[in-house]
């Protein structure tokens, strides 16, 4: 397995280019580690190489994972979250403890985050929803990370109009956060969930305008008619 993370590392660092160094950077607020590979390109190196670990054992896979998000290398762990979803018919609750530990000691930006949470958390909850009150409760942790991802986990349930109540609640624990990435994070998800239910979104932001941070409520509103954007957008 060391032969194999060894090769896709050899292969991430030639296929950096001088454009991709430059601008990864702009990105991010905090200093982030990277090759410098573009993001479809990473998917298709990550592709190449599940055709071998995909006969691994879950065991063997997660430890590949946690070798790539361990390396601090933004492209190594969208490396683990391409192989990721592809698990989780062998997913089991338990595993979400391995997840949060994960998210608590290797993620450290918002891409790192959202590429891990989307698909892999996301297509978790809809597989075991009962694990969402654990996810739920990272909205009250002392970490970003994990107050992110208890909203940017239901981004694709969200899409489809699913867990409305549960996109709420995470919003009302993340309200009045101060960091933006959290406000983007529950922001997001409130558009996502807008997308089959414009009112009842709309009528929690009316409800809440006056102490929501205008990042998230922006974020909230953004696929609704200028109409409604208009009104959500004054201040009491």
């Amino acid at each position: 397995m060391d032969s194999l993370i060894g090769r896709i590392r050899t292969e991430l660092l030639a296929s950096a280019d001088e454009k991709t160094k430059q601008i990864f950077q702009r990105f991010f607020k905090e200093t982030v580690t990277y090759y410098g590979v573009k993001t479809p390109l990473v998917g298709k190196i990550a592709k190449k190489y599940w055709r071998e670990v995909k006969c691994l054992s879950k065991p063997e896979i997660f430890g590949l994972c946690e070798e790539l998000y361990s390396s601090g290398f933004t492209e190594e762990a969208f490396v683990a979250a391409f192989w990721l979803p592809n698990l989780v018919e062998q997913l089991e609750p338990k595993d979400l403890a391995t997840f949060k530990r994960w998210i608590e000691c290797y993620i450290d930006n918002w891409a790192k985050c959202d590429g891990f949470c989307n698909h892999t958390i996301g297509d978790f909850i809809e597989k075991y929803p009962e694990i969402l009150p654990e996810v739920k409760s990272w909205a009250k942790s002392d970490c970003r990370w994990l107050k992110r991802a208890a909203a940017v986990s239901l981004i694709v349930p969200a899409k489809k109009g699913e867990f409305l109540e549960d996109a709420f609640e995470i919003s009302d624990m993340l309200l009045t956060d101060p960091d933006d990435l959290v406000q983007k994070g529950y922001g997001w998800l409130l558009k996502e969930e807008s997308r089959k239910h414009q009112k009842a979104v709309f009528d929690y932001v009316a409800r809440n305008r006056s102490i929501m941070p205008r990042t998230a409520l922006r974020y909230a509103i953004e696929l609704m008619p200028k109409e409604l954007k208009t009104v959500a957008m004054k201040k009491n």
